[in-house]
């Protein structure tokens, strides 16, 4: 089983954000040359909001992180997992929607138990 990156996402127009996460992904596979490295999964609407999974294959970032040498070491973030969802979060056009992003493991072991 591969390791991933595993990111909540929650957004208030599954299409639009679900379609820029898509290519923004491929677009990322076509330079570091990976393929089928990523899953999206549907979403589930609640309180205005719909909330998903996007699934990255860890050697898809890490490519990412070889690729860019230096400039990656620059995004902000602790891990190769945060500067990768900082990473994504700069390439989504924010045009008339919401969309915010979590690491799904630090969701599920937050203190607060809620998730």
């Amino acid at each position: 089983m591969q390791d991933r990156v595993n990111i909540n996402v929650s957004a208030t127009d599954y299409e639009e954000t679900s379609k820029a996460i898509i290519s923004a992904l491929r677009r990322l596979e076509q330079m570091v040359h990976g393929e089928n490295d990523f899953i999206v999964t549907d979403s589930e609407f609640a309180f205005g909001w719909h909330f998903y999974v996007v699934c990255v294959n860890l050697a898809l970032v890490r490519k990412l992180s070889d690729q860019m040498g230096p400039d990656f070491e620059k995004i902000k973030g602790k891990t190769l997992e945060h500067k990768f969802l900082n990473w994504l979060d700069q390439k989504i056009p924010r045009e008339n929607c919401r969309i915010k992003f979590a690491l799904k493991e630090e969701m599920e072991s937050s203190k607060y138990g809620i998730f």
